[in-house]
């Protein structure tokens, strides 16, 4: 995908996420997010793409602390649906004006504004998916999105704040491979778009697009695979299936939690 699809996707999830918390109780429970009901996650999400935005329009090349924005957050939940489908404009309009390239702040490896882009469409695309399993929704991702989505992961792995911490627990010289089952991806001209080599190296992982044999090996719809990394899905998911050691993806699973 490029950077104007990346607008114009995490505009569509935002609508997408707000329309469907729109007229439902707030205070359902997301069991995703343990401690968490709809209220929280819509004020997470709208404050995110608030905080994102304010990045992108000052060019900041610093974190800015988002307690410090006013993100005029409705006093009654009820008006946290709108609020959060107010957000999208603001935050693509910026985007689009900085273009790809432009130098800010983030808090992964990439400093510049196409971060974000994307980094809003998986951060919506996963919370627009909490919110169905929390309503009972089956969630559907398109495939595309959903193996670019694997890849961001992986890249902002080393650098959550705990997952970054942590990585050094998993064991050395072993080997995690992902293959999504998608027609899509199979047919993609981007060389094995649907398969992820991960290899663990004690400190940490490297991790390439191939097909090769791996210590476990998952195989499944991009769509589960996405869920699975961010920890929605567990590996015994009917769609989904598991070979070899089971044990090493679910510390991977737990370890890489973001």
């Amino acid at each position: 995908m490029d950077y104007a699809e990346f607008c114009e996707r995490v505009e569509a999830e935002i609508v997408k996420l707000s329309s469907l918390v729109t007229g439902v109780d707030l205070a359902t429970p997301v069991p995703s997010c343990p401690g968490w009901d709809l209220a929280r996650l819509v004020r997470h999400a709208g404050t995110v793409h608030r905080w994102a935005a304010a990045h992108v329009a000052t060019r900041s090349r610093e974190r800015i602390d988002s307690s410090e924005l006013d993100v005029a957050l409705p006093d009654d939940p009820a008006g946290y649906p709108q609020w959060l489908a107010a957000g999208a404009g603001p935050l693509v309009m910026v985007l689009r004006d900085a273009g790809p390239d432009t130098p800010v702040w983030t808090w992964g490896d990439d400093h510049r504004s196409g971060w974000w882009a994307r980094r809003m469409l998986h951060e919506t695309t996963v919370h627009r998916v909490d919110a169905q399993q929390a309503l009972g929704v089956r969630p559907e991702i398109d495939p595309v999105v959903a193996a670019d989505g694997v890849d961001e992961f992986l890249s902002i792995v080393p650098y959550g704040s705990r997952s970054g911490q942590r990585l050094a627990e998993l064991p050395s010289g072993q080997a995690i491979h992902l293959h999504a089952t998608d027609d899509v991806l199979a047919t993609s001209a981007a060389a094995n778009a649907g398969e992820w080599l991960v290899i663990l190296n004690g400190g940490g992982f490297t991790w390439t697009h191939g097909h090769a044999k791996g210590t476990v090996a998952v195989r499944g719809p991009a769509e589960a695979l996405l869920l699975l990394v961010y920890g929605r899905v567990r590996p015994d998911d009917s769609r989904l299936t598991v070979f070899g050691d089971a044990g090493l993806l679910a510390s991977w699973q737990e370890i890489t939690a973001l």
